[in-house]
């Protein structure tokens, strides 16, 4: 800031964070610090910081402006500047749709990206590929499935049927489609409504499909309609979808089984029942 700054009041953020996170001020200006944590966590926060500023500078939504990242104990600090959050309500939701769908007007030339990124702690590989299924199949779904049945907590049967799901990808992912910008981990939490408009944070940025982010918006907790109106003021959504959605999950189920357990086992299950 190249000027005396110290905290005077601090807000913890841990609960709408998945790392412990706060608010701090000095009383005129805030910031967002979030810390990362491990071996990667430079990497990670790199990573994140390059995400925010390729969603805006592609697709021109509004990300929070990054201070920068801070060497701390062994950890990282990631330090954004705060933003206001107000309550949301139809307009906001519709406004969170349009964000999204400005995002999906953004397309590349292959599915990937020119470097990995995270979703959450979890490394993705982006190396391009020339058709989406392919890309899906080595680059989401098979490493989720090796990470997590290497955790003990995903039964023989269930392996084997995600590998069968595997096989029967090219007829279940539905028509072919551009390489699309997405955000990549685009549950409803990863918005913030402002009086400026929604603020996208913690990107996980590539080239793959925009169903990815429709599928991920409610994978947490349900969102209004309000949402995909907005969502297709800008770009239209495939009378496909609805059935595609948990296809698009599964390696999401897999990373819960991974991080969190066999608690989420029935939920990955639920999915797959719906393809194999």
């Amino acid at each position: 800031l190249n000027r005396p700054w110290q905290v005077q009041t601090a807000q913890d953020m841990e609960d709408a964070s998945s790392h412990p996170a706060a608010v701090l001020s000095d009383g005129t200006y805030a910031v967002f610090v979030k810390l990362a944590e491990g071996s990667l966590a430079s990497d990670r926060t790199a990573k994140e910081i390059a995400g925010l500023a390729a969603l805006t500078a592609r697709a021109g939504v509004l990300t929070p402006p990054a201070v920068g990242a801070v060497p701390a104990a062994g950890a990282v600090l990631l330090i954004l500047e705060a933003v206001v959050p107000v309550a949301r309500g139809e307009r906001q939701w519709r406004e969170m749709g349009r964000a999204l769908a400005r995002i999906h007007r953004v397309k590349g030339e292959r599915f990937g990206f020119e470097s990995h990124c995270y979703w959450g702690s979890l490394y993705q590989d982006n190396t391009p590929h020339d058709h989406w299924v392919d890309f899906f199949r080595t680059r989401r779904l098979a490493p989720r499935l090796q990470a997590s049945a290497a955790t003990g907590c995903l039964p023989p049967e269930v392996v084997a049927r995600v590998e069968r799901l595997r096989d029967l990808l090219p007829n279940l992912a539905g028509p072919p489609v551009a390489p699309t910008l997405p955000h990549g981990d685009a549950h409803h939490n990863n918005f913030i409504s402002t009086a400026e408009g929604p603020y996208l944070i913690d990107p996980a940025v590539y080239y793959g499909h925009p169903e990815m982010d429709l599928a991920y918006i409610d994978f947490f907790a349900p969102v209004p309609s309000a949402f995909f109106a907005g969502y297709r003021e800008i770009a239209p959504i495939d009378g496909g979808f609805t059935a595609r959605r948990d296809l698009w999950r599964i390696p999401a189920w897999l990373a819960m089984v991974e991080v969190g357990g066999p608690e989420y086992l029935d939920s990955l299950l639920a999915a797959l029942q719906l393809y194999v």
